[in-house]
């Protein structure tokens, strides 16, 4: 998803129209489908007519959200009925009819639904529709309603600059002091990275070593600072001075990041008023939900079934003068080549004023995963992972603090997507039983969306050529591992593979597909991230024997003194 349109747009209506794909409609088309789709079934529920249905839905978004809503419905009715009335309606054909979906020429039809019996979509179209000059004419005032905000308020056009450019660097976009820490939340702000206490001074921020023992200020935001009366030393170095201090950073992609769409927002029978209180905070993380990660999880969420663990966490229960040492680099389709010309620089690393930090370089899928037809033309070569990697370690020989580390982990095998799931029902298709993640993946890569159509494909030879490629590009990570000479850092390399995590949760009494995301079926779950940490920290127990972290015997006393540091 275009993270532009993902925070400036008016509603997920418009974040579905505004994302246009280059074959039959692509995203559009698919958003399309989906949202009509549940205004069916939610009709069907609450038995009444699908526009009231669509307004229905309408009034479950944020109050902010809805006169754009209802604008979208208001402009969709008349095809509606019109199709209704011609006993023509299904999903596909509406979207088609509002010319969101269309047939490019050489592509096949694509259709998640069946189609009406003996009718193609031409067919229906001719049947239940008005001249094409009249399509036009509706098409041009559809995707009117999904342009960029920015167009129409000249005024905002510097401020949507300065957000598409902080974006598009995946720094925060709240940054007084240019140090790369913010104080809100979202937009690459503390969901994704510690917090910082002052952002009017770049040398305030996480992971800083402590300037003057921090009797004044808290330089490093761990939330110690001060001077103990007895001793008239700092606490800082009363402490912390005698631990081992080390940040979190991942260099990762959407799985590193938790990439997540709540079931309740695609399933009928589960969607509810309410279900969309949080969609300004979901589009202003890019659908990524970091604080729950495997990498840098720090706290639970009502929102989702299962608890949080992570590294990061791990760290500061080993030693609460980590505290809020962490940085989810972590993007969306993120692939070795953009880690290695854009994301990597994201980074906040000072060799000389900052503490080492344990890197975890984690591109899992993308590097294979494409939506493109001719998808293995397009995957990286064994070659070209093992010179992007090489440029990252060298980037980060220039930034890390000697005493660093730096763990990289191979590619997935991602044929258990397709074996778990293509069998099972897709939270879309809950209230009938009528759509399977089969049917789902099979729609995307017809469309040339799907997230992955080497693994999320019917075609088992072509998985098996995906899983082969992962294979060959984990191998040039782990060349590279052992080849590379830094001067900062030692560095290692993890076989990481979920489907041991899987196993192991099947054989305490699990279903395998609790650690797939349901909406995507792509993702690892909250479940697997949870799951994942724990086999993460087991990995780097066998690394480091005698500890990565040395637990802080003052930790009690850090509790007593300083409570929860300040918090996140």
């Amino acid at each position: 998803m275009n993270a532009r349109y993902a925070i400036l747009l008016f509603s997920l209506f418009l974040v579905t129209i505004g994302v246009r794909g280059d074959v039959n409609g692509g995203s559009t088309c698919a958003g399309c489908t989906l949202v009509v789709s549940l205004a069916q079934q939610i009709g069907e529920m609450n038995n009444e007519p699908i526009i009231e249905a669509m307004q229905r839905l309408c009034g479950f978004l944020p109050s902010s959200y809805q006169p754009a809503c209802k604008m979208f419905v208001t402009e969709v009715e008349p095809v509606v009925q019109r199709l209704i009335d011609e006993k023509l309606f299904t999903p596909d054909i509406a979207c088609h009819a509002l010319t969101l979906c269309s047939v490019d020429p050489g592509q096949k039809q694509c259709h998640l639904y069946p189609l009406p019996a003996e009718r193609g979509v031409a067919t229906s179209l001719s049947r239940a529709l008005s001249s094409g000059k009249a399509r036009e004419a509706r098409a041009k005032k559809i995707q009117k309603l999904g342009a960029d905000i920015c167009d129409y308020f000249p005024v905002l056009k510097e401020i949507c600059q300065f957000v598409y450019e902080r974006v598009d660097d995946h720094d925060p976009v709240v940054d007084a002091d240019g140090d790369r820490f913010s104080v809100i939340e979202t937009l690459r702000g503390t969901h994704f990275r510690g917090r910082d206490c002052d952002d009017t001074d770049p040398s305030i921020h996480p992971g800083a070593k402590p300037i003057d023992g921090d009797r004044q200020r808290d330089s490093n935001c761990n939330g110690i600072y001060g001077v103990d009366p007895k001793s008239g030393s700092p606490y800082e170095e009363l402490l912390c001075n005698s631990t081992t201090q080390l940040g979190m950073i991942l260099l990762g992609d959407s799985a590193g990041a938790h990439f997540h769409i709540p079931e309740n927002w695609v399933s009928a029978p589960d969607i509810s008023l309410g279900a969309f209180e949080i969609l300004p905070h979901v589009l202003a993380d890019e659908f990524d939900w970091p604080y729950l990660s495997a990498m840098t999880g720090y706290k639970n969420s009502s929102l989702v079934k299962w608890p949080t663990d992570s590294t990061y966490y791990k760290f500061w229960q080993m030693d609460h003068c980590n505290h809020r040492d962490y940085q989810n680099l972590g993007v969306n389709g993120a692939r070795s080549s953009a880690m290695n010309s854009t994301i990597q620089y994201s980074m906040a690393r000072d060799q000389k004023l900052d503490h080492p930090a344990l890197v975890v370089y984690s591109l899992i899928g993308n590097d294979v995963c494409n939506g493109h037809a001719d998808t293995i033309a397009h995957m990286t070569t064994p070659e070209e992972m093992r010179a992007n990697f090489h440029s990252t370690l060298q980037f980060l020989d220039t930034r890390l603090p000697p005493g660093s580390h730096v763990i990289a982990t191979g590619v997935a095998d991602g044929r258990i997507l397709f074996n778990t799931l293509h069998d099972h029902i897709h939270p879309i298709g809950k209230l009938r039983s009528d759509v399977t993640y089969e049917q789902l993946y099979d729609y995307l890569d017809c469309l040339q969306i799907s997230p992955c159509t080497g693994w999320m494909s019917s075609n088992e030879t072509l998985r098996n050529l995906t899983s082969e490629r992962a294979a060959n590009l984990s191998k040039a990570i782990e060349a590279e591992v052992h080849a590379y000479k830094s001067k900062n850092f030692d560095v290692h390399f993890v076989q990481f593979d979920i489907q041991d995590v899987m196993k192991k949760w099947v054989k305490e009494g699990g279903k395998a597909e609790d650690l797939i995301e349901p909406v995507d079926g792509f993702h690892p779950s909250q479940l697997a991230n949870f799951l994942m940490a724990q086999q993460f920290w087991e990995d780097f127990e066998g690394i480091y024997p005698q500890g990565i972290v040395k637990r802080n015997p003052h930790n009690d006393q850090i509790r007593q003194l300083f409570g929860d540091q300040g918090g996140y």
